[in-house]
């Protein structure tokens, strides 16, 4: 008879959602030091740094609701 360990479970889900957060953080430090350096190589002020934050924000909630629907499944 094997026995189960729903809290094993639980705690996978848990790392999960902290790698949620980890991922979204690191992402938006990342677009903006790349925006950082490309505002400065090109001239502009903060044009392509809100622009490459605004898609690094749009790719990773995209990336989020697909983890989110894969923890759901599970």
């Amino acid at each position: 008879m094997a026995l189960k360990k729903p809290q094993n479970k639980q705690l996978n889900k848990f790392v999960r959602f902290i790698g949620i957060g980890i991922q979204l953080g690191a992402t938006m430090y990342i677009a903006a030091y790349l925006g950082k350096k490309l505002d400065a190589y090109f001239g502009f002020e903060k044009t392509l740094t809100l622009i490459c934050i605004l898609f690094a924000f749009v790719m990773t909630m995209y990336s989020i609701l697909l983890q989110l629907k894969n923890i759901q499944d599970d």
